[in-house]
């Protein structure tokens, strides 16, 4: 049988330490297509590119794995993929791994899940995977026979339509990760903060800092998961809609 092709992609980079990582797994399972931004597009979320053009360089290629760097965002890069470059829809879109925690809220402003979701859109079984460690010399390796797992019962078993995988890793040694746990995302969130500087010509500057709100724990989230050093695994779906809202709003009175 022909192996499965795999498409990777990530928002730290095509050169980033995650991504290297995730190609070097998933080379043990397929056929790598890799189409990553040429650079960080890091919190980028579901941006694409609409007001300017799209540049995508083919950079290495042997006979397991072939990779490109495009000039566009995570989502960019997975719908040039399945349009322009890959010889066949993939079997497999994995995003990642990515520098940083994506679980709870962050998934909304994640380049990372919005590249597995493209690709879930696209009809693409699709996971995206994220280290809770933002060091660039963070240990991707730790979790490699979870990740390699994981991608292995999706190939095999499929995703449900509109259904992709958010999996966050916690910052932990292989032999501290306990194993996964299937969760549901917790209700945390940032309470942001703006540093206000001024230039050398004097005008006005911020940088958007922060801090994690978790007073929320409850049981059964990603969040609780992760704190007990287990890997979590947070089935989502893209579709928005507040179905058990939709009969209260029935009952509204619209009548002009």
């Amino acid at each position: 049988m022909s192996k499965p092709i795999i498409l990777v992609t990530n928002d730290d980079g095509i050169t980033a330490p995650g991504i290297r990582e995730l190609i070097l797994i998933m080379k043990e399972i397929g056929t790598v297509y890799v189409v990553a931004p040429d650079k960080s597009q890091s919190g980028m979320g579901h941006a694409v590119t609409v007001n300017s053009t799209l540049r995508v360089e083919e950079i290495y290629s042997d006979n397991s794995s072939f990779e490109w760097a495009c000039s566009g965002t995570p989502a960019d890069c997975v719908k040039l993929a399945v349009n322009e470059i890959l010889p066949k829809k993939p079997d497999l879109c994995v995003s990642g791994i990515n520098h940083g925690s994506n679980s709870s809220i962050n998934i909304l402003y994640s380049g990372t899940m919005s590249a597995a979701i493209e690709a879930g859109i696209e009809g693409i079984p699709a996971i995206g995977f994220s280290l809770c460690d933002y060091s660039h010399n963070a240990n991707f390796k730790a979790a490699s026979k979870y990740i390699k797992k994981i991608a292995l019962n999706v190939l095999k078993e499929g995703l449900p339509k509109d259904i992709v995988l958010n999996v966050n890793i916690p910052k932990a040694d292989e032999n501290e990760i306990k194993g996964v746990k299937i969760c549901k995302q917790a209700r945390t969130y940032w309470e942001e903060e703006f540093v206000k500087r001024v230039d050398p010509r004097g005008q006005n500057y911020y940088w958007l800092t922060g801090s994690w709100n978790n007073e929320n724990f409850e049981k059964g989230t990603d969040e609780e998961a992760l704190s007990e050093n287990y890997i979590s695994l947070v089935p989502v779906q893209f579709d928005l809609t507040a179905y058990s809202f939709m009969d209260t709003i029935k009952n509204w009175n619209f009548s002009i």
